[in-house]
């Protein structure tokens, strides 16, 4: 199947360097606070009205809820998938727990980062290739199969084009 097979070629490239792997982590595991940090940091810092922020705040966060504990929760409540380390003998170098779709990273950043997108494209652009980087570290890191990240991706992706469209329907601040 394509999905294992993806998952095999990026995981293999795991294992084989301290480096790679300790960059793998970093990207898999702590590169989500930087950017969390990042977005208030360019939010607050902008030349945006006060309101517009609000708002702009508001959408990513309404965004990210929904997504993650709205529609990735449920699915994980009704569908359980197994982690790739608990059924092929992957390199597993970081913990996972849980359902492995969709992915709730992936969910998350892309959620976090087509709302961005909406408001501001220049910033949008550089939280997708962050989405990218830590979906992609969590399938060479064996806890993600490639469909859990494209999963939580089109979940993200199509809650949050929803939301910022309500959002832009009723405020001025859009």
């Amino acid at each position: 199947m394509l999905d294992e097979k993806i998952l095999f070629f990026l995981n293999n490239l795991s294992g084989q360097s301290g480096l790679f792997d300790a960059v793998i982590v970093f990207l898999a595991d702590y590169l989500q606070y930087f950017l969390g940090i990042v977005f208030l940091w360019l939010l607050f810092c902008s030349r945006y009205p006060q309101k517009k922020k609000y708002v702009f705040l508001f959408t990513v966060l309404l965004s990210i809820l929904v997504a993650c504990f709205g529609i990735a929760a449920i699915i994980h409540y009704f569908y359980h998938h197994p982690r790739p380390f608990l059924v092929y003998p992957v390199n597993q170098i970081i913990s996972a727990s849980g359902s492995s779709f969709p992915s709730g990273h992936a969910t998350f950043f892309f959620a976090m980062a087509t709302a961005i997108f909406l408001f501001n494209k220049k910033w949008g652009i550089w939280f997708f290739i962050a989405s990218v980087l830590i979906s992609t570290s969590r399938v060479i890191a064996g806890v993600h199969y490639p469909s859990d990240i494209a999963g939580g991706a089109i979940i993200g992706f199509a809650v949050a084009y929803l939301i910022y469209t309500l959002i832009r329907r009723h405020s001025r601040f859009v």
